[in-house]
């Protein structure tokens, strides 16, 4: 092995790892928003609160943060505006839609990752990534019963909103990407998430935002900060070093499982026959992919 080359593997389990924070603090900020808590304060309390374990390790550990770096500022930047479009139009997508609607468009990520890949020629196309992303796609239509949703009830707001959410997911994958190449994760994460924080603190209800400090509920918008925004973006950021775009993202596809399965283990809900087929379909294409990357390394 070459010296600096990494053991392979390793980016794709730092991804998955980062998935499942995301898949339980998604269930994490369903609990917040059933008990009246605005989705715009939840998601800018992730936010915060990831900005400010990365905050404190950045100043722990400043050297070779390359802070200072332009290039390192463009793609963290846009890496943020990513995340708060993320967070944003995902939520905005589900009040017009539905949750199916919302989270099938939302994951509709690896669709449009693959076409600017390989668009721009960052990657080679191989039938395997497609057909992988292809089955992953067939198996969120069916975890989230998107067969079921009546059109009729389904606005093109809902729509765009979805698909927005989607692209916006696509814009932070390539923005930490690139931004990982230029400084340290804490760096990188510091930019990101400061500046997903104030775009969604603009966007959020200032009254709830207070209140939630003396709130009794404080320590689940902890806890949603510490996976949903500091640990699993850490894991991301030093992931996608190791990884190529369009594998990460397929892999990332986790994050639904995981939150099905959160639903299942901690508030008791139940799944039919198809949407466990489609959560296995989800958990072997994305197992069968990392198995065939590394076998090619």
């Amino acid at each position: 092995m070459r010296s600096g080359q990494t053991v392979p593997g390793v980016g794709l389990v730092l991804v998955a790892l980062a998935a499942l924070c995301w898949g339980v603090s998604g269930g994490i900020a369903g609990i917040l928003i059933e008990q009246g808590w605005d989705a715009s304060v939840v998601s800018f309390y992730r936010a915060a609160v990831g900005l400010v374990l990365v905050g404190v390790y950045l100043a722990i550990r400043p050297g070779g943060s390359g802070i200072r770096h332009p290039r390192l500022w463009l793609w963290a930047v846009l890496a943020g505006l990513g995340v708060a479009g993320n967070f944003s139009f995902y939520f905005l997508s589900i009040a017009e839609g539905g949750v199916a609607v919302a989270a099938t468009l939302m994951y509709s990520a690896p669709v449009f990752v693959y076409l600017v890949a390989f668009g721009f020629k960052l990657e080679r196309p191989t039938p395997v990534k497609g057909l992988a992303i292809a089955l992953v796609m067939l198996g969120i239509v069916l975890l989230t019963r998107l067969y079921n949703v009546d059109v009729g009830k389904v606005t093109a707001a809902g729509i765009g909103f979805g698909l927005l959410a989607g692209v916006s997911y696509s814009v932070f994958i390539y923005g930490f990407k690139y931004a990982a190449g230029h400084g340290s994760p804490q760096a990188v994460l510091t930019i990101a998430l400061g500046c997903a924080g104030v775009i969604l603190l603009g966007a959020s209800d200032t009254t709830q935002a207070v209140a939630v400090l003396n709130a009794p509920q404080w320590w689940l918008f902890a806890l949603l900060g510490v996976l949903g925004a500091g640990l699993s973006f850490a894991f991301y950021v030093v992931g996608l070093k190791r990884t190529a775009p369009t594998l990460a993202v397929i892999v990332a596809m986790v994050e639904p499982v995981t939150a099905s399965l959160f639903g299942v283990l901690v508030l008791g809900e139940t799944l039919a026959p198809l949407q466990i087929l489609g959560l296995v379909l989800i958990l072997v294409t994305v197992t069968g992919l990392s198995l065939y990357s590394n076998r090619r390394r």
